[in-house]
């Protein structure tokens, strides 16, 4: 005989969301008038779950109100399936309220160019697919997309997670070092990748790789000289003033030099980096689907030069 395969109806969803209110409150009163119950029935519910589970999630004194470790446990391991949940919800009336079938969830760490947001209007255009863009954290490339809080990134290469797949790759770009007016090193036609030696390079803070770190702050120079880098970053706008400021420098893509328009800062190229700057659209690999193959397609045909008759 095969076992019965539990099922979820709208009773279990509300006795999981009062042992979350509880376990934030550990007052039944406050958890209560949070969720718009009756205290009696908030007891009621966590009884219930209580009886599902066969297990006490909830100690009960006249003094306090506590989990039990069990309780704790299945707190912690339901809290992040109930925030999915939430957010597919969230997702669907969205679509509901737009008239939008289909979207793409896209998130960025740094600057959308145009190239890019042509690319999203003839995806909506010709396929009915709608992007709605997500600031990431510029440390934080790949988090997003790993959770499937967005669908796919646009984020600085490299990536070597094997459950990514980098669905296309933009054009390399040269890398710049922005510098404050009045660096000395403002005034050069260029700077020399040793000279990286003199700064205090800004990095970008946040969970990504130690390999794609070092990747866009390099540690030492070619030589073996370590290179100075006290001080993190999460956004491209924080980044640029604190080298307004005069005590840090950052390396950037050309694309970002270009569409600057600061006076207070110098955009000078850098020679002798092992690497150049280069973008990827990248998504995990099972979530691979024809909206985002339908992205890199017409991602790819944008890069390509007009076809010019002679």
């Amino acid at each position: 005989m095969s076992a019965r395969i539990p099922t979820m109806h709208q009773g279990h969803v509300q006795q999981i969301e009062c042992l979350l209110a509880l376990a934030d409150e550990l007052h039944f009163g406050r958890a209560a008038e949070r969720l718009g119950l009756s205290q009696s029935r908030v007891s009621q519910l966590i009884a219930a779950l209580e009886s599902r589970v066969g297990a006490r999630l909830v100690e009960r004194t006249s003094r306090r109100v506590a989990l039990t470790r069990i309780g704790s446990q299945f707190v912690s391991e339901v809290r992040p399936a109930y925030r999915t949940l939430l957010r597919t919800f969230t997702r669907a009336r969205d679509r509901a309220l737009r008239g939008a079938v289909e979207e793409l969830r896209i998130g960025f760490t740094g600057m959308i160019y145009e190239e890019i947001t042509a690319s999203f209007r003839v995806l909506y255009d010709t396929h009915g697919i709608a992007v709605h863009a997500h600031d990431l954290p510029l440390g934080s490339p790949f988090a997003a997309v790993l959770d499937g809080e967005v669908d796919a990134v646009i984020a600085e290469l490299p990536v070597h997670e094997p459950e990514l797949t980098v669905g296309y790759r933009f054009a390399a770009k040269d890398q710049f070092i922005a510098l404050s007016v009045d660096h000395p090193l403002a005034c050069r036609e260029a700077v020399e990748v040793e000279h990286l030696a003199e700064l205090d390079l800004l990095h970008r803070a946040g969970d990504a790789p130690d390999y794609w770190k070092a990747a866009h702050t390099p540690p030492a120079t070619p030589a073996g000289v370590p290179i100075q880098s006290s001080t993190g970053i999460t956004t491209i706008q924080q980044g640029m003033t604190l080298v307004a400021s005069g005590r840090h420098a950052l390396l950037v893509c050309q694309p970002l030099a270009e569409h600057n328009t600061r006076t207070d800062l110098r955009f000078v190229p850098v020679r002798g980096l092992e690497a150049s700057s280069q973008l990827g659209l990248v998504w995990r690999t099972e979530h691979t689907s024809p909206q985002l193959t339908a992205l890199a397609e017409l991602l790819d045909e944008g890069s390509k030069p007009p076809n010019r008759n002679p």
